[in-house]
């Protein structure tokens, strides 16, 4: 770091002393200083309006072209993750969920398109907190469901573009943690201590997967409409779903 600090210093250094010695030069060859410090003084004025071009207004240009292009990207890798397997986790795990009442008030597949409050979801699904009937649930189907996904996560956790959404990431290694839990427990016992502990994984991680689901109803239901419509009427958490029924069974061994 060091280093990298002084070659920046010896090379501002030498380029004061390249641009002192070419104005010495153009002194002795034309002795003209009043044309030096004409345009001397012309192009360190340009210099601010050059700074309010590429800083506030090219620069600014250039990063909302970039941010749409990002979520264009992400939201493709977002959509492969709910079909693929976040929509049927949330799925499974909301059957058991004694406040999904609180979801379902803010979306509804018989909703309207413009009924959909998704703003107003966003905001208090951010802070939801799940009551999760974990003594209800088959823990071995959900660990199956889990292992067999698990390469799918890593791929995704893989993907360099992922990394810049913070909340989404985190939601991953929520799900990842979860997976790596109930795989280390596959067979075994759950003593009281781990019920409680992996009672808390399953929360944290279907609390952020809700979240993550709706901010992605939002931007789909502003970018692509028919993404969300499709989305609204197969929503995890509408119990008149025919599809809901349906749950992963473990691919078993011939």
């Amino acid at each position: 770091m060091k280093k990298d600090w002084q070659w920046k210093v010896l090379a501002g250094i030498a380029m004061l002393v390249l641009s002192a010695g070419f104005y010495y030069l153009h002194y002795w060859i034309f002795r003209d200083a009043h044309h030096i410090f004409i345009y001397l003084l012309g192009d360190v004025a340009f210099v601010f309006i050059e700074v309010l071009l590429v800083t506030l207004i090219i620069h600014h240009l250039l990063s909302a072209w970039e941010k749409r292009t990002y979520l264009k990207k992400l939201t493709m890798v977002i959509e492969v993750f709910f079909s693929e397997f976040g929509k049927h986790l949330l799925v499974y795990l909301s059957n058991f969920d004694n406040n999904r009442d609180q979801i379902q008030k803010y979306i509804s597949s018989e909703a309207r398109y413009d009924d959909v409050d998704l703003r107003s979801a966003c905001r208090v699904l951010k802070q939801y907190r799940s009551d999760i009937a974990m003594d209800k649930m088959d823990i071995g189907k959900l660990t199956g469901f889990l292992k067999d996904k698990r390469p799918f996560l890593v791929n995704l956790l893989q993907n360099p573009s992922l990394l810049e959404h913070e909340s989404f990431t985190e939601a991953l290694m929520a799900v990842f943690h979860l997976a790596e839990e109930l795989a280390a427990r596959e067979g075994g016992t759950f003593s009281a201590e781990d019920w409680e502990h992996t009672q808390r994984d399953i929360q944290r991680a279907y609390d952020r997967l809700v979240y993550q689901w709706v901010q992605y109803m939002r931007y789909t239901k502003a970018n692509y409409p028919y993404f969300f419509l499709f989305a609204l009427r197969t929503n995890p958490f509408d119990d008149k779903n025919s599809w809901l029924d349906k749950w992963y069974e473990p691919q078993k061994n011939t």
